[in-house]
């Protein structure tokens, strides 16, 4: 059964890229949290952003620091690309939009913790950053087919 909102009908199928979304606030979250530990142990006060590079060679707590701040950065970076896509696209591929959200999701986690090491070659951990491009890729195509869709319906 499909639900209506003001004159908008989603398909129930919906429920899975709004899931799959919701996901990426969790993500969001735990990255936070671990740039927040990272952070302290680096001793880096706020609201400096990144350790000094002087710094960040000279202890490795603070290259981690910066390595793990920089794995968040950029996923803030595509975020608003990654949640806006997979809600477009979820009108007319809702399954395909959930579960490229999701791949991208699970791919920042492995991100997350390859980078978080210190040692930025390996935040491909697993193709972590292979499939994250992939997704997104995807997610943009769905999309924009979906909204060629809907223009197509007017």
């Amino acid at each position: 059964m499909a639900s209506t909102l003001a004159g908008i009908v989603l398909p129930k199928e919906y429920a899975y890229p709004a899931t799959a979304v919701v996901s990426t606030f969790y993500l969001l979250l735990w990255q936070t949290l671990r740039v927040g530990r990272a952070r302290k142990h680096a001793g880096v006060a706020y609201p400096q952003v990144y350790a000094e590079k002087a710094e960040a060679e000279a202890k490795k707590e603070a290259h981690v620091f910066n390595c793990t701040q920089r794995a968040h950065q950029n996923t803030l970076e595509v975020v608003p690309i990654v949640i806006s896509s997979t809600l477009i696209a979820g009108f007319s591929y809702p399954v395909a939009a959930a579960s490229l959200c999701g791949a991208w999701a699970l791919s920042r986690i492995l991100y997350t913790i390859g980078y978080a090491t210190g040692d930025p070659k390996k935040r491909n951990l697993g193709g972590a950053a292979i499939v994250g491009t992939l997704s997104t890729i995807g997610l943009i195509g769905t999309s924009t087919a979906a909204v060629v869709s809907l223009l197509r319906g007017l």
